[in-house]
């Protein structure tokens, strides 16, 4: 009986420890060519039709974080969107998906833009 009231205090042990800090969110900054892969990647999956992907830090941050925007030519006249982004536990967290990351225009990267195209 002891065995049994021992087993069930360390099971609720357990359960109480992986509740506390077990929802903690890591947040890292995405690095230009690391964000330009993972967005590249996601538009793929998406099947979006685009026709380069340039991706650059812009200085500001998300608590504390610096913050990668990417901008993505989808072509029609040329259509340019911003996608603001860092990674959210090692995946790819877009200010589409998260509107609290700040993605304002700013002129960050227009000397230094490295584009790839979908075909590459």
């Amino acid at each position: 009986m002891r065995a049994l009231l021992a087993a069930a205090a360390l099971a609720a042990l357990l359960l109480l420890a992986a509740g506390c800090g077990g929802g903690s969110t890591k947040l890292e900054a995405a690095p230009p060519a690391v964000a330009r892969r993972l967005m590249t990647a996601r538009l793929n999956a998406k099947h979006l039709d685009y026709r380069w992907v340039a991706c650059v830090r812009v200085g500001r941050t998300y608590t504390d974080v610096p913050i990668t925007r990417c901008n993505v030519n989808f072509g029609i006249d040329p259509h340019i969107e911003a996608y603001c982004l860092l990674l959210k536990n090692g995946r790819l967290v877009t200010n589409q998906d998260d509107h609290a990351i700040p993605c304002a225009h700013d002129d960050a990267g227009w000397d230094r833009t490295t584009i790839v195209d979908s075909d590459s």
